[in-house]
């Protein structure tokens, strides 16, 4: 029996080509679509999900809040682990985790034998971080890994790049960065087989290696420096939710004296370890994260493609119901039943699906880099030991053989055979209207995509464009990573103010569009830290204001040695009571560990200024004057030639002199400020791929039942050529039934589409206001598309010989 129902739909899938080249192209495109979205969601999700014991494996997370500041970070303070591993027996063990790059040390530079480059991504971390974390050992062993001072353990690419084939276990290496140069001991090398993780580095470094690390061991700020990542591992019988309520106890047994002198309110909390890479919303993150809101939406978008897909299915085979009517009628009469007939309809949708499955698999394949750069994603197609991927194509055929192929399997087993054979074709399930409802449903879908588009779209323009309050345009970054380098600034310096395009240079330790890792309390004078307002702030010397082309307000600009100076922004001003005219020449105290408050002056006051991104407001902040060179990392060159060319390479020629020996890398300013939205872009350009795939496969249909319904009218089409009807009349009349269609859908998506896309902006602080263009721009779009695939089967049933149509009667 199944024989003959695979047999049967083999044979009229053959006789009806384009009903079915339609329907396989649909469903294999959005197939491939949604297959991959799946397929990057689980991805996403499975991070974090290797390591033994995860389910009892935590970060400790703080909230912060400051004379009124609140701070939600995924960061902690260096002693609180520690601790809580000797007071609590529900704690079996504890790590922790500093990134360099924070704190200066964004590229350091490896050395073995002849061998010499750059990489990023160092990390410190205890000796115990491989007890509480899984990584798979390619050499080495992760038992005794980092116990020993000056060990390292490797990502194995790095290795590598520096030992090839040889055993990296071992060997000693020299890393040079702005905490000086060391020689370590390799003491093994890992990759990520066993899975992704939120913590992803390129060296781990033994925290216990003198310097940068070893400060961190010995620091006892309670309340202050949250900049590290704490993690602990608990007992299996352990309970997060009772030990997370005994934290408010214990920081006031070691911290409150350090909260009440500096007027910080601290909480600490517990979060799965696992959940990290999918929960945002936390500062101080040390790596990316994605909101399960976005991943929803892909999996809306692909749930999206499949059904429009679906829907060509549905609309097609309905509408092509007088073609089997008499076929279901002798069936029905040799003894056929109902059930029989909707096992061979169903059959037909589910080998459709296979095969668009079939074909999508290869085309996935061929277009995975493809994709894999619009998503910024590493997707694996790993058909051997992901057992998860047969699942998700056994579930498409399943559903989408079961979705596309259930109602016109019920519609068509509707008809009775009597009336069928007599040339009724009536059922007692209407079509026309489903039919009209899918195709208006479809239309909805694409258009509520578009408008996204062009909101999306928008909001980025609006980003690129807005006058931040500084100049990026035009400006150079240099980073220099080893304390050599840094030493060689002031020399490079001047160099470059030799060249007529250089405006000017500024030294410091951070540049805008960066995450700032620096911020302190300040109060005025009579007051104290539990007055204090929290600033952030960069080190910088006198070139600050004239090479980011900032405005001041009131005051005046750094100058040579100008100690004990701060440039203020309005938003520090007004939260410390200041009338912005009048507050140059104020002193702003500190104070921290028990020790006399120390001040500085004020200079000038700086208007607002965009320093971080636009989905956040504008936060206090300064700049603090330096004078010593060992304060700054990074190098900011304004010039004033577009000609980038020429221009570096003089600029090439003199970091050749000055820099024999380091690569001669640098950035614009522009790019790193644009790198803030890299989400945004990404969803942007995701949305754009799938929403072209959702607007194709709805033309297609579209297509397909224009094709149709111009077949049906050949004879009324004839016949009012006969009498006379012009071209463009007969285009019209085609026409206006699908285009009716697509304006209700419209009318439609337009509420849909403004839920959407409100909900969208709300994550940015400065955002662009919606208008009915943007909806306006899109149904017009709509119309445009639909108008232009129905009119050529429009025009092409218009100018058919009407004989043609007519000799039959």
């Amino acid at each position: 029996m199944l024989k003959s129902y695979l047999k049967t739909a083999w044979r009229f899938l053959l006789k009806n080509k384009t009903f079915s080249f339609i329907n396989i192209i649909g469903l294999a495109t959005g197939t491939l679509c949604c297959l991959y979205i799946l397929l990057y969601v689980q991805d996403q999700y499975n991070y974090d999900k290797q390591h033994k014991g995860v389910e009892n494996t935590y970060r400790v997370t703080t909230d912060l809040e400051l004379t009124g500041d609140k701070h939600h970070s995924g960061a902690s303070s260096p002693p609180i682990t520690p601790a809580m591993r000797n007071d609590f027996a529900e704690v079996k063990q504890f790590t922790r985790v500093v990134t360099t790059e924070k704190f200066g040390a964004k590229q350091h530079l490896l050395r073995y034998k002849e061998k010499s480059f750059y990489e990023k991504d160092a990390l410190f971390v205890d000796s115990t971080f491989f007890d509480v974390f899984s990584y798979h050992f390619v050499s080495g062993s992760a038992t005794s890994a980092l116990t020993e001072p000056y060990s390292i353990v490797l990502f194995k690419p790095v290795a590598d790049k520096l030992f090839g084939s040889e055993n990296a276990v071992g060997k000693m290496i020299s890393i040079d960065n702005s905490f000086g140069k060391h020689d370590y001991k390799v003491m093994g090398v890992v990759d990520e087989s066993l899975g992704k993780s939120h913590i992803h580095g390129n060296m781990y470094i033994a925290m216990n290696s003198g310097g940068f690390g070893e400060s961190v061991r010995r620091n006892d700020a309670w309340a202050g420096n949250n900049f590290l990542y704490a993690y602990i591992k608990l007992r299996p019988d352990a309970s997060a939710a009772a030990l997370e309520k005994k934290l408010p106890e214990f920081l006031n047994k070691y911290a409150a004296q350090q909260l009440k002198a500096i007027g910080m309110k601290k909480v600490l909390h517990l979060q799965p370890v696992n959940s990290i890479h999918t929960t945002p919303g936390f500062e101080n993150e040390l790596s990316k994260t994605l909101d399960p809101k976005f991943l929803f939406l892909l999996i809306l978008i692909a749930v999206m493609i499949q059904v429009i897909a679906c829907i060509n299915f549905m609309n097609l085979s309905t509408a092509r119901a007088s073609k089997r009517a008499k076929e279901v009628g002798v069936r029905k009469v040799i003894g056929a039943g109902k059930g029989d007939l909707i096992k061979q309809f169903l059959g037909e949708s589910f080998l459709l699906a296979f095969i668009g499955v079939a074909i999508a698999l290869p085309l996935l394949i061929l277009l995975m880099p493809y994709l894999n750069q619009v998503t910024r994603a590493d997707i694996q197609l790993d058909f051997f030991s992901n057992y998860k991927i047969w699942i998700m194509l056994l579930s498409l055929v399943a559903v989408t053989g079961l979705v596309a192929g259930s109602y016109p399997a019920f519609y068509l087993s509707a008809f009775e055979a009597i009336k069928v054979i007599k040339g009724n074709f009536t059922s007692q399930v209407s079509a026309t209207g489903i039919r009209k409802s899918l195709v208006v449903f479809q239309f909805v879908l694409s258009i509520v995509l578009v408008t996204g588009i062009i909101v999306i779209y928008s909001q980025l323009n609006y980003i690129k464009n807005k006058d931040l309050g500084f100049d990026k345009n035009q400006k150079l970054i240099f980073n220099f990573y080893t304390e050599a380098s840094q030493k060689k600034m002031a020399a490079f310096t001047n160099d470059l103010k030799e060249l007529s395009e250089v405006k000017a240079v500024n030294n410091a330790d951070n540049y805008l569009g960066q995450f700032v890792p620096h911020d302190h309390g300040v109060f005025l004078a009579g007051g104290n830290m539990a007055a204090a307002v929290d600033a952030q702030n960069i080190n910088t010397d006198e070139h600050f204001v004239k090479a980011n082309g900032v405005s001041l307000i009131s005051g005046r600009d750094f100058r040579l040695n100008d100690t004990n100076r701060v440039l203020i922004n309005e938003t520090l001003a007004k939260r410390l009571g200041l009338d912005v005219q009048k507050a140059p020449g104020t002193r702003l105290y500190s104070q921290y560990d028990g020790k006399p408050a120390t001040f500085v002056e004020v200079a000038g006051v700086m208007k607002n200024f965009n320093y971080n991104s636009l989905h956040s407001e504008v936060r206090p902040f300064m700049m603090v004057y330096q004078n010593d060179p060992g304060y700054f990392n990074c190098m900011l060159v304004s010039v004033g030639s577009s000609n980038y060319k020429t221009l570096l390479d003089k600029i090439s020629a003199v970091w050749r002199k000055d820099f024999p020996e380091v690569p001669f890398e640098y950035t614009f300013l522009d790019t790193e400020v644009q790198k803030q939205y890299e989400t945004e872009i990404m969803l942007s350009q995701i949305i754009n791929s799938f929403t072209m795939v959702a607007i194709v496969i709805s033309c297609l249909g579209l297509f397909g039942l224009a094709a149709f319904s111009a077949e049906q009218r050949s004879k009324e089409i004839g016949i009012r050529k006969v009498l006379g009807a012009s071209v463009t009349g007969i285009v019209q009349l085609l026409s206006t039934d699908f285009l009716k269609l697509v304006i209700i859908a419209f009318v439609i998506a337009t509420p849909l589409a403004w839920w959407g896309m409100s909900k969208w902006l709300q994550d940015f602080e400065y955002r662009v206001t919606i208008s009915w263009w943007m909806f306006a721009l899109a149904g017009i779009l709509a119309v445009i598309v639909a108008l232009f695939t129905v009119s050529f089967q429009a025009i092409k049933a218009a100018l058919m010989n009407p004989v043609k149509s007519l000799k039959a009667e």
